[in-house]
């Protein structure tokens, strides 16, 4: 498995090995040992989530207050603009946004530390994602920071407004969100 660091550090893009030939290929997402080896963290993943979305669809800022998750993104079928919001007011990149592209074809995945807000847009047709999280979902603890906050100013690549559920078109600004210490 290959490791990069993001542009925010504790943010990591993995690359499994992917095995190919003509019958199409075979990988591990996962792999407790690899993992540990290659990002020195041992996360005890709770859950996992997959969902569908089709073109144009925006998904986030979404996080949990109170109970935090850790997560590995990985697109199973399309291609996302993957992007993560430092919310830790103690961290020197309070703040600050990344992204990254992912989809099925690389088979890149995203690990997103918990303490961030975490947001998808559908740059494909349509795209299946899976997520592992290090802790169940909370409906009681979720928040979302709205998309298109002018004081995070994330640049999402869109050519038309994106389709959101009422949830995220009604966001919490950045400057009045819910944070962690």
């Amino acid at each position: 498995m290959k490791v990069e660091r993001a542009a925010i550090g504790e943010v990591l893009i993995l690359e499994p090995e992917v095995f190919t030939d003509e019958r199409g290929f075979v990988l591990e997402p996962y792999n407790r040992d690899k993992f540990r080896e290659a990002t020195g963290l041992e996360p005890r993943f709770t859950q996992e989530t997959q969902s569908f979305s089709v073109r144009n669809v925006l998904r986030g800022l979404h996080y949990q207050l109170r109970k935090p998750q850790a997560k590995l993104v990985q697109v199973l079928v399309g291609e996302v603009y993957d992007v993560v919001v430092d919310l830790r007011r103690g961290s020197a990149s309070f703040g600050k946004w990344c992204a990254v592209t992912l989809s099925g074809a690389t088979h890149r995945m995203l690990w997103v530390p918990a303490g961030f807000a975490h947001g998808f847009l559908v740059l494909s047709e349509h795209a299946m994602l899976a997520y592992k999280m290090t802790e169940l979902r909370s409906p009681a603890d979720e928040r979302v920071v709205r998309w298109n906050d002018p004081e995070l100013g994330i640049r999402w690549p869109l050519e038309t407004a994106p389709q959101l559920s009422a949830r995220d078109a009604h966001g919490a600004d950045f400057a009045r969100a819910e944070c962690y210490p």
